[in-house]
């Protein structure tokens, strides 16, 4: 009887902590006592982890057993501790050993068996950059923890196997199957999700020239879009269309993406990165928790989060609570959530290209005249107003969408789909890239005003209108320069070294829901 020690993760947003898992038996009456701050769900350890252990033909001892998670004064939560814990005690017990080195992570079930839990891709990868490339988990969570380079990591389907391969002795133990699955070797090759076909093609949005080059622009720069105009003029169908038009993530995005989804989705689902930007649309009754992220406890990743790296799409913006849409200003600056809650703060990423729609009026009608709109001045002001001038002083391109015509529908010519545009978008996403390289930065969309009135300064001929505009009041400081990203991203897609006053113009033209270009 002495002491027994093992290694589990503790996940803080994507932020992973390695927790030493501690197990002393004494020499008093039967008890089990846990210690280091764990939450409801990880005191219940306790008894599962007895179930689980005497049932699998390896009891655990009828002595005092103490287990403190290290360092105790983080909070912990969650069911992944299980497997670490009964290892530790074991361990402790002289039942197994070498269980210091291996980081443990799984739920377990009251007739032993592993299951899996959430999070895996993030606390792997915490492990390993923490100097801990040995792991265990349940079969279940085999497929995603495999996708963390260097990792080796082994699959159990129950703790009777995961025991006799830490030196417990078979004979004493029910029959079980030792053959497990480990994972790549450090230096192998993840897997990567093969390529979907997009499911909606912007050849099938009739009509609307200028939206469409907006959208091309848009994506081509990574700038925030919104569309306002009446019900059934394809606000909709042009947001759906915008993931089909960005380039696949590369492996370190699609490494972060794919952490965001496995604190989210069932662990089972994910088996290869997610390389695809994602997409986002909330339902305008959504709370701010669940665009923003919270909860109880540890704050969990909302929508915008979710949509790291993809498109966030607010169909019908001004329903939005205006709470959940000011909330949104930190990350369109930042790219970055951070979430503070008495039981701990989250951080997580959430650089994602905001998608907004909105009709003109409540009820939609206040197009051209207006003379069928049955809304009050004070009511189409109250409908606006939900939607701020800073958070709209964000947002690149504010573009009046307009009805279809009927000429328009029937056009029999063919439309550009949405693999001929992102060819261009991804040529001119280099070029920007390339352009943008000496300040760390990617997108146009990310550049500051200090460079743009430095290094990539126009003239004033070229900036002319764009002066003018300012000086009356039209612009802010913010949204000059983000017209001044606006033109440089027009001028890559035109095949441009630099912007000119006609790509200027276009780009304030696009700024100010123009109509007409």
């Amino acid at each position: 009887m002495g002491m027994g020690r093992s290694l589990a993760i503790a996940l803080v947003g994507l932020n992973g902590h390695v927790i030493e898992v501690e197990a002393d038996i004494g020499q008093t009456l039967p008890n089990f006592i846990l210690l280091g701050l764990p939450d409801a769900s990880l005191s219940e350890a306790r008894e599962r982890i007895r179930s689980a252990a005497q049932n699998s033909g390896i009891p655990l001892s009828r002595r005092k057993i103490t287990v403190n998670l290290v360092p105790a004064s983080l909070p912990k939560k969650g069911s992944g501790f299980d497997l670490a814990i009964v290892m530790a005690a074991l361990d402790a017990a002289g039942d197994v050993r070498g269980t210091g080195r291996t980081v443990f992570i799984a739920e377990l079930g009251l007739d032993g068996r592993l299951r899996p839990v959430r999070g895996i891709l993030p606390a792997v990868i915490a492990g390993l950059a923490a100097g801990h490339a040995e792991f265990v988990v349940a079969k279940a969570n085999l497929a995603e923890a495999q996708l963390v380079k260097g990792a080796k990591v082994r699959g159990y389907e129950c703790l009777a196997e995961v025991a006799v391969d830490f030196g417990a002795d078979p004979h004493d133990l029910p029959a079980v199957d030792r053959e497990w699955v480990s994972g790549p070797e450090p230096g192998g090759t993840a897997q990567r999700q093969p390529h979907a076909q997009e499911s909606v093609d912007l050849a099938e949005v009739a009509g609307q020239p200028i939206a469409r080059l907006a959208l091309e622009i848009a994506a081509a720069g990574g700038h925030h879009l919104m569309m306002v105009g009446p019900p059934g003029s394809g606000k909709t169908m042009l947001a759906e269309r915008l993931p089909g038009l960005l380039p696949d993530l590369n492996d370190a995005e699609s490494m972060e993406v794919t952490a965001i989804h496995s604190l989210e989705h069932s662990a089972s689902n994910l088996v290869a990165l997610i390389h695809r930007p994602p997409y986002e649309r909330p339902h305008h009754s959504a709370s701010t928790a669940a665009i923003i992220g919270g909860g109880s406890g540890i704050p969990r990743p909302g929508a915008a989060s979710r949509a790291h790296r993809g498109v966030l799409f607010l169909d019908e913006a001004p329903e939005f609570d205006k709470r959940v849409l000011d909330a949104l200003r930190q990350p369109l600056e930042s790219g970055e959530l951070v979430l503070h809650r008495s039981a701990g703060t989250a951080a997580y990423p959430a650089r994602f290209q905001l998608v907004l729609a909105a009709n003109p009026c409540p009820c939609g009608k206040a197009t051209g005249k207006g003379v069928h709109c049955e809304c009050t001045p004070m009511a189409r002001r109250r409908y606006f107003g939900r939607l701020s001038g800073p958070l709209l002083d964000r947002v690149d391109i504010q573009l009046q969408v307009n009805k279809v015509q009927l000429s328009q529908l029937a056009d029999t010519e063919p439309r550009e789909s949405s693999a001929q545009v992102a060819e261009r978008v991804k040529l001119a996403r280099a070029v920007a890239g390339e352009r943008l390289k000496p300040w760390g930065l990617v997108h146009n969309a990310d550049l500051t005003g200090r460079i743009l009135r430095g290094p990539l300064r126009l003239g004033g001929h070229d900036t002319a209108l764009l002066d003018k505009a300012m000086g009356v009041g039209v612009l802010s400081a913010r949204g000059y320069d983000r017209v001044l990203r606006l033109a440089w991203t027009v001028a890559d897609l035109q095949g441009l070294e630099r912007p000119g006053s006609d790509e200027v113009g276009l780009a304030l033209t696009l700024r100010q829901r123009g109509e007409g270009l």
